[in-house]
């Protein structure tokens, strides 16, 4: 297992390349969204390793990148996790990348390319997108948040059908069984503090009055997923985004929902080769 340590934290890495690849290609890298982990862009990964070096890694807090039981002088801001992705690219030696990133990922991501614009050739934004502040509404998400992180239980792997559960408001069309549980294991080991805090500061006013300022600061050439039927971050969210900045080319994908890329591989795929070629 690949690990190297960045700001205290040791965090998990792979490349997916093809056989016999020596590390010459463009360089893409991927990130993951609020309590997932790399695994769910493996495919995604594989299929366009023919023309770039695919980097992945779990973010701070999730996947296999534990915290240490120190505690650090870090932030769940994710301002923070741009940072960490910074110092990733630096350590292995990266100058330049395609930025490939997914969710609560794609905030990290769009604060990335404002951050760092040498160094991002082009970016995808997947599942992404600009929120209205409703006090009420953030309020009881963060409260039900809590809950939700709190409880978690291992035991949960063993109950019938509760990938299928978990997973359901997700999803528009059905994945891979691996692909669910791989989904609801990555949730209940993801660290507590890390979970929560990231479900305040991507969900929050904050994120709310800086984020709209972040898309028209873009400079880069950004290509913006979204799912016709995402209920976690609905289409209109991410045409409103695109709309602040002509630099960012909006696709909407019919019949899905929150993770296109497995949901309907086959068109995800050829959307994203159109735009980087």
């Amino acid at each position: 297992m690949n690990k190297i340590n960045i700001r205290g934290v040791d965090h998990y890495y792979e490349w997916i390349r093809q056989p016999g690849d020596t590390g010459l290609k463009p360089v893409m890298v991927f990130v993951h969204g609020w309590a997932g982990s790399a695994r769910y862009w493996q495919s995604t990964a594989q299929a366009l390793c023919d023309r770039y070096d695919c980097l992945l890694y779990d973010m701070r807090g999730f996947g296999r990148s534990k915290l240490p039981e120190i505690s650090l002088n870090l932030s769940y801001e994710l301002e923070e996790y741009a940072e960490d992705l910074r110092v990733l690219l630096d350590s292995l030696g990266i100058d330049k990348v395609y930025l490939h990133s997914h969710s609560m990922g794609a905030s990290v991501g769009a604060l990335f390319m404002t951050m760092y614009p040498k160094k991002v050739e082009r970016a995808i934004l997947t599942c992404n997108g600009i929120f209205e502040y409703d006090e009420r509404a953030f309020n009881a998400f963060h409260q039900f948040g809590g809950y939700v992180v709190k409880f978690r239980y291992n035991w949960f792997l063993k109950v019938p059908l509760a990938d299928r559960l978990f997973m359901a408001r997700f999803l528009y069309r059905p994945i891979k069984k691996e692909e669910r549980l791989a989904f609801l294991e990555d949730f209940i080991l993801a660290d507590y503090e890390a979970a929560l805090g990231t479900i305040y500061t991507s969900v929050s006013k904050k994120a709310v009055e800086i984020m709209p300022q972040k898309f028209a600061e873009i400079t880069v050439p950004t290509l913006l997923i979204s799912g016709e039927k995402d209920q976690i971050i609905p289409a209109k969210m991410g045409r409103m985004a695109a709309s602040l900045n002509d630099k960012i080319e909006y696709v909407e994908m019919a019949k899905t929902s929150h993770f296109p890329m497995l949901e309907d591989q086959e068109m995800y795929l050829k959307t994203v080769r159109e735009f980087v070629n």
